[in-house]
């Protein structure tokens, strides 16, 4: 069934919200009418969303699903579930899997995966090293001669060592690949020798306050500022990853835009909703549940990730989802590994800031849909407008709901906002117009995948970046 009438919804358009009615037929939004008064035909499913909000499918342009090879984590069915009943209908994977997805044929691979397990929409990194230089080329071409490859969204550079084998810290290599690619690249920005550096200062210490101290926002300003001065030397689309400090937001207000400008590099970034809401007392007080890289920093770094969302200098909202088990977590600091959940609970966490005056509905649909799409050039995704992709999600705006861990659908079974009081949870999830996910009073808090492994969703379309 791809064939739904949505009625009587509170309707985030690009221009306005409104009351009406919304029709997908054989995927595709067909018609939107403010006021309501559309008719199902026979065969196309009736929905009553009197009382919610319809918003385009949200995209998530920065997850860690880790399939392949540590299913025990998450994999590409699990993860395409939670971002469903997140509201997420579409989402772009990264490449520190095992092995590490370096080559186009390893890519090739993960999309037919991909193709054959997730219920969402999904997109890959190929990642960086220092001397696949030509694998980056056959996946995403030459600044001569551009392509683009269903399923491949682009090239992730890891500038300081975060995981795997994926660190690319020389400036040679750097060159290299901004000077003889396609694409757009993301980076993660830290620098690794001013790591190696401050490594000493924490040397036995197993308190969390200490991560944020070792991989300070000069260790995150220092490696923003390569990779701004490399993609402007090049020309090359640059999007910088998971924006942690207030330096570097104030720093990247200069050079950043949305839709670029003629004679500069075209530079973009993001924040996540940790980095929005917590803080070092959060820290403090769940321990290495937040232990992530970048780190969670510091109240006065939150205030200004904001200043810079609200004034464009940020353009859009990921999640950096990276689940591990509880048991490696518990291993306490330093050894617990880096990184949270966060693909089911980016929606809510952000609708309840807007349900508390801090940003408007309109404005988290921009962060989470339409930006994204803007940002990575992805045909048919991120607007309710007809001739798009009948990738929607019905919220609940009046419903607050106790995240818990029981609840989740992630593998690892836990989210950093267990006990936390949200709103904005979504209802139904439906993805090119079959529905795919739901929560209801018969569901319970948790809410009930509708379709098998494979049965929907489809590898992003994107267009070429020289």
């Amino acid at each position: 069934m791809s064939n739904l009438l949505i009625q009587n919804a509170t309707m985030v358009l690009p221009d306005t919200t409104v009351i009406g009615d919304l029709l997908i037929m054989d995927g595709i939004i067909s018609s939107i009418r403010p006021g309501g008064g559309l008719v199902a035909s026979e065969g196309v499913a009736t929905i009553d969303a009197t009382g919610l909000y319809l918003l385009p499918g949200m995209i998530d342009p920065q997850v860690h699903f880790r399939d392949p090879g540590q299913p025990e984590k998450e994999d590409l069915y699990t993860g395409s579930c939670a971002a469903a009943s997140g509201g997420v209908t579409s989402f772009l994977d990264m490449p520190n899997n095992v092995p590490s997805q370096t080559t186009l044929a390893s890519m090739h691979e993960k999309i037919e995966t991909g193709n054959r397990r997730c219920v969402t929409n999904f997109g890959f990194f190929i990642g960086a090293t220092e001397s696949n230089v030509e694998e980056l080329q056959k996946a995403v071409g030459t600044p001569e001669a551009p392509i683009a490859i269903p399923g491949i969204c682009g090239i992730k550079i890891f500038m300081g060592s975060s995981t795997g084998d994926l660190l690319v810290n020389d400036s040679d290599a750097l060159e290299i690949i901004f000077s003889n690619t396609a694409g757009l690249i993301a980076v993660h920005a830290e620098d690794e020798d001013r790591m190696d550096e401050r490594k000493s200062m924490i040397e036995g210490r197993t308190d969390m306050a200490a991560h944020a101290e070792w991989r300070d926002d000069v260790t995150a300003l220092i490696a923003t500022k390569r990779a701004v001065t490399y993609a402007q030397a090049t020309g090359h689309r640059l999007h910088i990853l998971h924006l942690t400090s207030g330096i570097e937001a104030d720093y990247l207000s200069e050079f950043t835009s949305l839709h670029g400008t003629e004679g500069k590099a075209h530079i973009t970034t993001e924040v996540l909703p940790q980095h929005l809401t917590l803080d070092e007392r959060d820290v403090e007080q769940l321990g290495t549940r937040l232990k992530m890289n970048p780190p969670i920093r510091y109240q006065k770094d939150k205030e200004t990730l904001w200043k810079r969302l609200y004034d464009g200098t940020i353009a859009c909202i990921a999640t950096d989802h990276a689940p591990h088990t509880l048991e490696a977590k518990a291993k306490g600091f330093p050894s617990a590994p880096s990184g949270m959940p966060g693909v089911e609970t980016s929606l809510p966490v952000m609708l309840t800031h807007a349900s508390r005056g801090a940003c408007t509905i309109e404005q988290v649909v921009k962060w989470m849909a339409g930006n994204v799409a803007e940002i990575y050039g992805m045909v048919g995704k991120g607007r309710l407008e007809e001739g798009y992709d009948g990738d929607v999600t019905l919220v609940d705006m009046t419903t607050e709901r106790i995240v818990d861990d029981a609840n989740t659908w992630t593998t690892v079974r836990w989210s950093p906002f267990h006990g936390k009081k949200l709103v904005g949870w979504p209802t139904l999830t439906v993805v090119g117009g079959v529905p795919v996910f739901e929560r209801n009073e018969k569901t319970g808090p948790k809410g009930s995948i509708l379709v098998n492994e494979g049965e929907t969703g489809a590898p992003l379309v994107m267009t070429p970046w020289n």
